[in-house]
């Protein structure tokens, strides 16, 4: 009964939501004509995202790489075509590929560029409708186009750099007309940054530059934890942020303008947060949304970081606890998922961990991908996907059936407890529960998790409590799973133990004794190339014969 009055709650928000924004859209139309056009722009914010000039020549030779699809144009525009998926249209009309134009320095990449965004400013910047203007691909377009507006502008005529500044002008309306409709989360507080970055790139009224950067701080107030990490638990989302506020709070230096308050001290506070997620091999952990992380995006970010310090134990508001001992590095996700529209991605992996050792993850969740489509992000999203104990099948925290809401959480977990532990001998360990399963099944799971100082054993128990006197309408049966990373190799030991070997020959055995360990088929979704086959470990068992297991990892080179 509570669940479905939090169903109806949320579905009439939602429709009242989207209501309102289609009255704020109309009227934006209706006036969209008395925009005024600025003249010129005063500066291009730096891009730290990474250049490959190969995709830049692909692109000049009429062939767009998006999001794992290629669209062959043979000179035309990308924008007369059927597109081959959204992830690929949402590439395309984000415009972040100009910033590979900048590898190839001619007239001919930069005739090429403008040639693209010429097109767009013909067949879609009065329709005001479809993935083109969505709220996040406009703000990220926006961002796109002033960091590269160099390339786009370069000898361009006077008509096509009014049109230009016309629709810059118009969209940064737009976004502040639709930003009290946006949820809240990346996507609002990209929204903010676009606009704090119009603010100072383009000529702009002293209200209207505070006004951006107060927006902007109370972003930081509702969205950035103590702790650094992001409401949305997902620790990729930081890094995300910092790719755009770094060039932001750079380029309100170099104009000399007052930064918005919280500018220095948000991007201090989220660097710890970002090295608390990073694994031995430099890639981010795999939580709520994470997806693979380009190495050199991440350099180019943390080579900012002032703060610079060994990693926290714990992160305490974004509900995280490290283990850390040798080379061996633990995450572990302690934490309910968040409220508001964080529902709406987060995923149902409570005491879910990541393991890493050397310079390879061993243990991972299996991630959310790039660019597969609606249902693959969902698939990722239940506790199957997660290293953890799965009970009857049955997630977690469940999701709504409803596309509407875009399957958001509606019964969360909703209490975790975190105990923590340093023994004598120097083991670092952690015990934790979830209730997730507790008013369904009766069921709480607990899990122990303990590193020894070497980094070289680990130690695993969970058991699942069923409630006294709660009667089970069919037989409770859990799986624990242990997804393994693309790169690692299986051999099953015997029945009770597995050997995973990295590719430079580290290797780890694991075993559970008293139990039928099992190698099964597995999909990795957070690769870099997309969605690819992996392995994972098993255990079933009935809890009507046992309530606990134990399991161990010890490294064997």
């Amino acid at each position: 009964m509570q669940s479905g009055r939090r169903f109806a709650s949320m579905y009439v928000r939602e429709a009242w939501r989207r209501a309102l924004r289609r009255v704020a859209l109309l009227r934006l139309k209706l006036f969209r004509h008395s925009i005024k056009v600025p003249e010129r722009l005063i500066v291009a914010p730096t891009d730290l995202r990474s250049i490959d000039p190969h995709v830049a020549d692909e692109i000049l030779n009429g062939r767009f790489l998006l999001a794992g699809r290629m669209l062959e144009t043979n000179g035309k525009s990308p924008f007369t075509f059927t597109l081959p998926s959204r992830p690929f249209a949402t590439r395309l009309h984000s415009f972040g590929w100009l910033r590979h134009m900048r590898a190839n320095k001619t007239e001919r990449s930069s005739a090429a560029a403008r040639a693209i965004v010429d097109s767009w400013l013909s067949i879609h910047a009065g329709r005001m409708e479809g993935i083109a203007w969505e709220t996040d691909v406009t703000a990220q377009r926006v961002i796109a186009w002033l960091s590269h507006s160099p390339v786009v502008l370069q000898n361009a005529d006077r008509g096509f750099y009014r049109r230009f500044m016309k629709s810059l002008a118009f969209q940064v309306r737009f976004l502040r007309r639709m930003a009290p409709f946006t949820l809240g989360g990346l996507e609002l507080f990209r929204l903010r940054i676009a606009l704090a970055m119009a603010s100072v790139a383009m000529p702009a009224r002293a209200s209207t530059l505070r006004r951006a950067a107060q927006a902007l701080d109370r972003e930081f107030d509702s969205q950035i934890l103590p702790d650094g990490g992001h409401v949305s638990r997902n620790p990729r989302v930081g890094l995300e942020l910092l790719l755009d506020l770094l060039p932001l709070r750079q380029t309100y230096v170099n104009l000399g303008h007052d930064l918005p308050q919280k500018l220095i001290s948000g991007i201090d506070r989220m660097y710890p947060a970002l090295r608390f997620f990073r694994h031995q091999d430099g890639d981010l952990a795999l939580f709520n949304g994470a997806t693979s992380t380009l190495a050199n995006e991440l350099m180019s970010v943390l080579r900012y970081d002032e703060t610079a310090g060994q990693p926290f134990k714990a992160l305490p508001q974004s509900r995280y606890q490290r283990l850390s001992g040798g080379k061996t590095v633990i995450i572990a996700d302690t934490g309910t998922p968040p409220s508001g529209g964080a529902l709406r991605t987060v995923h149902a992996g409570s005491l879910s961990f990541e393991m890493s050792s050397g310079r390879h993850r061993f243990i991972v969740n299996s991630g959310s991908p790039k660019f597969a489509g609606h249902r693959y992000v969902q698939m990722a999203r239940t506790t199957a996907a997660h290293s953890t104990v799965i009970l009857n099948d049955t997630s977690s925290s469940r999701f709504s059936p409803s596309p509407f809401l875009n399957h958001a959480i509606t019964e969360p977990v909703r209490t975790i407890t975190v105990e923590r532990a340093e023994t004598e001998d120097g083991r670092d360990g952690i015990k934790l529960s979830h209730d997730g399963y507790l008013r369904v099944f009766g069921v709480l799971h607990e899990r122990e998790l303990t590193l020894n100082a070497a980094g070289s054993i680990v130690t695993g128990r969970d058991r699942l409590v069923v409630r006294e006197g709660y009667e089970h309408d069919e037989p409770l049966k859990a799986v624990a799973r242990f997804h393994i990373h693309p790169s690692i190799v299986l051999h099953q030991s015997d029945g009770e133990s597995v050997l995973l070997t990295a590719p430079d020959g580290e290797s780890w055995l694991f075993s559970a004794p008293g139990n039928e360990v099992l190698i099964a088929e597995d999909i990795f979704f957070a690769d870099s190339s997309g969605i690819c086959g992996s392995d994972q470990i098993e255990i079933d068992f009935d809890l009507a014969e046992k309530t606990e297991i134990r399991w161990f990892l010890s490294r064997k080179s």
